[in-house]
């Protein structure tokens, strides 16, 4: 038995791929990469490096010591230094060069940058693959009739299809978001310690060009185009922000989506997928629980709560920057991905599967329409001849009799039946069937669906396709 904590979103929830980006071993190797791409900088720019001293870096670049990085921490309380001296004990003949004029926030906030980057091209891939999956389930239930609701009681008819186009689109809008703000992600690159740059101006006898394209090297050596024009120690904990933004964004869509599940499962007009072997409850052997969708709900309100402490972060900073965001970042950023890698997945899992029922579904259109189509059977009576007020109070004094039947004693919906053996309407019998047929109430819904799938999903979708494709295997 393990005598620690375990953090459930690593051993239950999140992929081995999320969990892999924001490793030990995936920060501290960008940190060498990042000294590796600073050296090479400064050499390419004039400075006493050597290709030697480059490539006994190169050559050490995945060969971490942490325990003596560990014991190094312990003795100097700064992680940093810690990974610089052990890196120079592996490295001898680059020892004098490594971290040369940087200061901790070259390796630290460069590589928070950098990892988040990976995190969101992650999220990408699997929010693209939601996306898919989303509108062929959309697309193929574009035309099946069912019960709007407002305030969850039975409103105009929709379809499961349209129904599920609204969800679509708000993923649609997060996908849109991740797309803006991976495109225009910037590192902090090399600014030196309060950003000024100063260190690299003496390094190179005050000549600005070359400091200039040592930010510009380092940062192209690294995958980006662009660092921040101006920082502090660190880059602006806005991008923090951002980040999280979307990744709440993602959370509050899926959150509403799951909520909508559960409320259809109850109706057990939809179901999530529910293994052969599943078990619903200890219990009550019937139950078929949509715990996917429940857990969906519960990882979410984790992101969105953890969406508040880069913003409260950023608005408390002080000056050139303090470090009362560290620890905080070290929480909330990777939990977040990691939450959000989650819940994705288990999205992914749900419309691979759902079932719809459709007989629930007509059973409930049957219990609902006939009240919701009398102003329609009203409308053709009164075209055929009738009088509108002399057929509106037959209407209203029937509707009240069959309510009565479904609210007082249990029973279904007569009013179709009661309004077809009334003598007053001078409608024949397949009329009135043909005026309450629910595709007759269901608008453009299903030309909707279609028009926002071919316009803005396959779209992303034709972008994307190298994505597509991926098979999600939840661990529990």
């Amino acid at each position: 038995m393990k005598d620690f904590y375990e953090n459930p979103l690593v051993t239950r929830y999140a992929s081995k791929e999320m969990s892999n980006v924001f490793s030990p071993n995936s920060k501290f190797r960008t940190w060498r990469e990042l000294w590796i791409a600073l050296a090479e900088g400064e050499k390419e720019l004039g400075l006493n490096i050597t290709d030697e001293q480059i490539k006994e870096l190169k050559d050490n670049k995945n060969n971490i010591d942490f325990e003596l990085a560990a014991k190094k921490e312990k003795e100097f309380r700064h992680d940093v230094m810690a990974h610089v001296h052990t890196y120079g004990e592996q490295c001898p003949k680059a020892k004098s060069i490594i971290h040369l004029g940087a200061t901790s926030a070259f390796v630290g906030d460069n590589t928070d940058v950098i990892l988040m980057n990976r995190g969101l091209k992650v999220i990408k891939k699997k929010l693209v693959n939601l996306l898919d999956k989303m509108a062929n389930f959309a697309d193929e239930y574009k035309g099946l009739p069912t019960l709007g609701f407002t305030h969850f009681q039975p409103a105009q008819l929709t379809t499961v299809g349209k129904r599920a186009t609204l969800w679509l689109q708000d993923v649609e809008i997060d996908y849109n978001n991740l797309d803006y703000v991976l495109s225009n992600m910037k590192i902090r690159g090399v600014k030196g310690t309060t950003g000024t740059q100063a260190s690299f101006l003496k390094l190179f006898d005050n000549d600005s060009e070359k400091v200039k394209e040592l930010d510009k090297k380092v940062a192209k050596k690294m995958g980006f185009d662009k660092t921040y024009p101006v920082t502090g120690q660190t880059y602006t904990r806005k991008l923090d922000s951002e980040v999280l933004n979307v990744l709440s964004g993602i959370a509050q869509s899926l959150h509403k989506i799951t909520n909508d599940i559960r409320l259809l499962q109850h109706l057990k007009e939809i179901e999530e997928p529910f293994g052969k072997k599943q078990i619903g409850s200890s219990a009550m052997a019937y139950k078929r629980n949509p715990m996917r969708s429940e857990r969906i709900a519960s990882l979410a309100r984790t992101i969105i709560a953890n969406g508040l402490n880069p913003a409260m972060t950023q608005s408390t900073q002080w000056f050139e920057r303090t470090l009362d965001d560290s620890a905080n970042k070290r929480i909330s950023i990777p939990q977040s991905f990691l939450a959000c890698d989650a819940i994705l997945e288990i999205a992914i899992n749900i419309f691979d599967g759902m079932v719809v029922y459709e007989q629930v579904i007509n059973q409930h259109i049957d219990n609902e329409l006939p009240f919701m189509a009398t102003e329609n059977i009203l409308m053709e009576a009164v075209k055929k001849g009738g009088d509108r007020q002399e057929l509106h109070e037959v209407i209203r004094e029937l509707s009240m009799e069959s309510s009565r039947r479904v609210k007082i004693e249990g029973k279904s919906n007569d009013l179709l039946e009661r309004i077809i053996a009334s003598d007053k309407f001078n409608l024949t019998k397949e009329e009135i069937l043909d005026i309450v047929d629910p595709k007759n109430f269901i608008g453009r819904a299903p030309e909707q669906v279609t028009e926002f799938i071919d316009e803005f999903i396959t779209p992303i979708l034709k972008k994307n396709k190298e994505l597509l494709g991926m098979d999600v295997t939840l661990k529990v």
